[in-house]
């Protein structure tokens, strides 16, 4: 298993000296870029997308303050944490510090021990809040895409002539393969390396709210399983509307075709039909 990326921490400050003892303080742990000026530290910021930032108060031509107002009001950065490093210490200045959105404050000399602690702190709280905004992203597009389809099927099919329907499920196949395939792709190609297409497909329902998971085929080296546990488009709604599993299977054939145009799709069992689970087959044509 990889080692997970070290996080990024941005020291800015117009005293290189100061700029040197904290990389010594975090560069074992973290990965650290510097910035000599607000202005500089705004680019930075845009570059480098740090995960925090040490933020010195005194500089010449725009200060720590206007830097970390500037940041707390973009859309994109309002919630990068910035720790104000400071040789002033009195309460005026800790007022201003949090009227500009800063979330903690060290004094100078910087303790190294309190460094890291506050680091580590502030960084638990923008992973965790990460976290929950992708899960709320999820939810949110898993509601959207079972509530289209699963309004829109039962009432299209009841006026549809049976001849079209393979079309309509063929078209509905291809819009949510294509609205999600971006994203699939760039998953794909992380790390420079070609994910199977059994983790694509599963990633793709997964992201629907189901539970699926890539089995290899112990008899035949050039096949694998998806099975699936939880429907993504609701056991209920699958039941009512069994045409789902025609559009599940669409979907892991459309991305089989991007991927391994050689495999084919089978659909063994489905939730849909009643069954405990979901099982697809995929297998080599010829």
């Amino acid at each position: 298993m990889p080692d997970e990326p070290k996080s990024k921490v941005l020291i800015v400050d117009d005293e290189p000296m100061n700029v040197e003892l904290l990389q010594a303080y975090l560069g074992s742990e973290y990965v650290t870029v510097s910035a000599s000026n607000g202005k500089e530290a705004l680019a930075k910021v845009n570059e480098e997308k740090p995960d925090i930032v040490l933020l010195d108060v005194m500089m010449p031509e725009m200060n720590g303050y206007e830097v970390c107002k500037l940041l707390k009001a973009a859309e994109g950065t309002q919630l990068l944490p910035v720790v104000m490093v400071t040789a002033l210490s009195n309460r005026e200045d800790r007022i201003k510090g949090v009227e500009a959105g800063a979330d903690d404050f060290l004094i100078k000399p910087v303790d190294k021990v309190e460094l890291t602690a506050r680091i580590r702190s502030l960084l638990r709280i923008k992973h965790l809040h990460n976290s929950l905004q992708q899960e709320k992203d999820k939810l949110e597009m898993q509601n959207r895409v079972r509530s289209v389809l699963t309004r829109i099927i039962p009432t299209l099919f009841k006026t549809v002539p049976l001849e079209q329907k393979n079309m309509i499920v063929h078209q509905m196949t291809n819009m949510v393969v294509e609205s999600m395939i971006e994203g699939l792709m760039g998953y794909e190609d992380q790390n420079g390396k070609n994910n199977p297409l059994g983790d694509v497909c599963c990633l793709l329902m997964n992201q629907l709210g189901g539970s699926f998971k890539s089995k290899p085929d112990a008899e035949d080296n050039n096949s694998f399983y998806l099975k699936g546990t939880s429907c993504p488009w609701g056991a209920q709604e699958a039941q009512l509307n069994p045409i789902l599993c025609n559009l599940t299977r669409g979907a892991f054939a459309r991305l089989a075709e991007r991927i391994d145009d050689e495999m084919d799709v089978e659909v063994l069992s489905t939730m849909g039909n009643g069954d405990e689970q979901c099982i697809f087959r995929f297998s080599k044509q010829g």
